[in-house]
């Protein structure tokens, strides 16, 4: 395996089309991942015979263990490239698709959709590597942006192929048969991965905080364990809440330990800075909608009317339609950044604006949630906003970090973004698991109250995030590196 030389101002832009090239076929693998079971969750539902709002169990775990995930590898790519972790990341998640479509229980099947969360960390090193291969081009972050709208644009289209194919798949295909085709999608990246992207060695020095690491799993997992017991007691569960106050004191311990450790597993001083925090409470508050709100979604929207009072009632075929034409509009979202950046004078005014698209594409679906057209209006809004954030935010958080730092800089916006994404899925499930419908008569079945509040949540969460971005100084989003950045 070679090492690529420093490239110069010239070859960095001529070959950032061959990098990003390879990097979208990734992207596709991702895409695959992320919209391929959406439309079928009731029936993996019915297949491992639980209730639709344990489904919301699913996403939880994997994005906790992606949030664990993306500090660790995002670390290891800024200490020994970022090619290297991204192919580590890759054979796990292959792992992890490969145990879906072979697991025979709850249990089981909530380990491997926990292992294959890895991939989470795929876009920030895609991001990271091409961020380091224009470092010469004098036009760095410019180039970066770009780069991510069109690897963000890419999978967003992919998430299309994926929810289309498993929609149009289901009804002919055995489950089993079904979960190992995306198993075969990245198992061929893999070899992409392999020999089409070259290694570059790794900016930083130092070592892994292993004691970190520890600290920021056990604040994650007694906060899981008090979401957990809120949905076995109820809301009125002293447990429950007793364990949540527990993992904020470990998760204070946890910060005042990383402030004083030299190579801290996240870097709380680079995050807590004015121009990155920000940029990641932000992508913390986006995880609600972006993450927490799809599987919800796709059950409301598979309800029958006629039997619960609410819902869509949409076959998983019509969910693929409806789940495409969202996803359309976040790689409109994404591939228009550079001129919504224009228009709005400046990125940070484009991304308040794509908050509040998506607040606002939520909260029209607490009075509007009837008929389909609704649903593809409401969804539009929202994706057309989604896709300029999940482009945006990792090129705006390299753009405020220094060279050695990019990894872990795009990766936490990942990683703050799961997290939201976890907690939010955890507290839907909650939502979503009391019994009855509108007539409460089946327990099986989630309350339509339920799903107002996901709603509600979801579109508060965005406004908030748009507060956020308005705090961050002028500079968070130049194109002129900020070197004030805390090292």
């Amino acid at each position: 395996m070679t090492t690529a030389p420093a490239p110069t101002a010239q070859t960095a832009v001529k070959g950032l089309a061959t990098i990003v090239g390879f990097l979208v076929l990734v992207e596709f693998a991702s895409g695959i991942l992320q919209g391929y079971y959406t439309p079928i969750y009731p029936q993996i539902a019915d297949h491992l015979s639980i209730s639709e709002g344990d489904i919301n169990w699913f996403e939880a775990a994997q994005l906790i263990v992606s949030a664990l995930c993306i500090p660790l590898l995002a670390r290891l790519g800024d200490l020994s490239g970022h090619k290297r972790v991204l192919l580590v990341s890759t054979a796990v998640t292959a792992l992890g698709s490969w145990w879906l479509a072979f697991a025979p229980s709850f249990t089981t099947f909530l380990v491997g959709w926990a292992i294959q969360g890895a991939y989470v960390v795929w876009l920030p090193l895609e991001i990271a590597i091409v961020h380091r291969r224009t470092r010469q081009s004098g036009r760095q972050e410019l180039l970066t942006r770009r780069g991510a709208a069109i690897l963000v644009g890419s999978l967003e289209l992919a998430v299309i192929v994926g929810a289309v194919s498993s929609g149009l798949l289901v009804d002919t295909l055995d489950m089993n048969v079904l979960l190992a085709l995306p198993a075969v999608v990245v198992t061929a990246v893999f070899f992409v991965i392999l020999f089409g992207i070259e290694q570059a060695p790794g900016d930083d020095t130092g070592s892994i905080d292993w004691t970190g690491l520890a600290l920021i799993t056990v604040a994650l997992g007694v906060l899981m364990g008090g979401l957990v017991w809120l949905r076995i007691d109820g809301a009125g569960s002293l447990l429950g809440w007793s364990t949540i106050v527990l993992s904020v004191a470990v998760f204070a311990a946890f910060w005042r330990f990383e402030l004083r450790h030299p190579d801290p597993i996240v870097d709380v001083r680079l995050l807590s800075s004015p121009a990155q925090w920000p940029v990641q409470v932000t992508a913390f508050l986006f995880g609600i909608p972006v993450l927490g709100g799809q599987i919800p979604l796709s059950t409301y929207a598979q309800a029958d009317p006629a039997e619960r009072g609410y819902g869509l009632g949409a076959d998983p075929a019509f969910i693929s339609t409806l789940i495409g034409l969202y996803v359309v509009t976040l790689a409109i979202g994404a591939f228009t950044l550079p001129l919504t950046t224009r228009l709005f004078g400046g990125v940070r005014r484009a991304l308040v604006v794509a908050c509040c698209l998506v607040g606002l594409g939520y909260l029209l679906w607490l009075p509007f949630n009837s008929e389909t057209w609704q649903a593809l209006v409401n969804m539009g809004i929202a994706g057309l906003g989604s896709g300029a954030l999940v482009a945006a935010l990792p090129a705006a958080a390299a753009a405020a970090a220094p060279p050695e730092r990019t990894a872990i800089a795009t990766g936490m916006t990942n990683g703050t973004k799961t997290v939201g994404g976890a907690i939010a899925s955890a507290i839907f499930a909650i939502a979503l698991t009391a019994t009855g419908s509108l007539d409460a008569t089946s327990e099986h079945v989630a309350p339509f109250s339920g799903y107002l509040t996901v709603w509600a949540v979801c579109a508060g969460a965005s406004f908030l995030a748009a507060l956020a971005l308005l705090a961050a100084p002028p500079h968070a989003f130049s194109d002129v590196r900020n070197d004030t950045v805390p090292h």
